[in-house]
């Protein structure tokens, strides 16, 4: 990305802090790429709440409001997830420069995106293949016969 590794270092840390903070941010596709491996083995961190855990997020986020609400409110929501706490959205480039942006967001905390993504079952191609012609001739047999009235 360009930068030192200390500029890194606290960009990152930085970008953690407001994703923690405010649930969604928007910045480029680089950097959100970069703040997925950087956020979320501390997210994983925070589901074990002992001393030694919340002073090693302490040490990569040096915000005690942002530890507090990994660990009380985030670590909560995500106990039983096993990984992927993280979602980026594409939106396209930025007029100024044409880099690409995008949103990179908490998974758990997009109430919309959990409403359209329910729980979907697998289902082999062929068992649709096989039911469509049972339905259309269902849906023939139920035309044919004359209802008694």
């Amino acid at each position: 990305m360009g930068r030192t590794a200390s500029h890194r270092k606290a960009m990152l840390s930085n970008m953690a802090v407001s994703l923690i903070m405010h649930k969604r941010i928007t910045t480029t596709l680089a950097k959100a790429k970069e703040l997925k491996k950087f956020v979320e083995p501390l997210i994983t961190k925070s589901k074990d709440d002992t001393t030694n855990s919340r002073r090693v997020v302490f040490s990569y986020l040096q915000s005690k409001e942002a530890v507090t609400e990994l660990f009380k409110e985030i670590s909560v929501k995500v106990a039983e997830r096993p990984g992927g706490y993280t979602r980026i959205i594409k939106l396209g480039t930025r007029p100024g420069d044409a880099a690409e942006m995008c949103f990179i967001e908490l998974v758990d905390y997009n109430e919309n995106m959990a409403k359209t993504s329910a729980k979907k079952t697998r289902r082999r191609r062929s068992a649709k293949k096989a039911d469509a012609p049972a339905a259309e001739a269902a849906v023939a047999t139920e035309e044919a016969t004359p209802t008694a009235e």
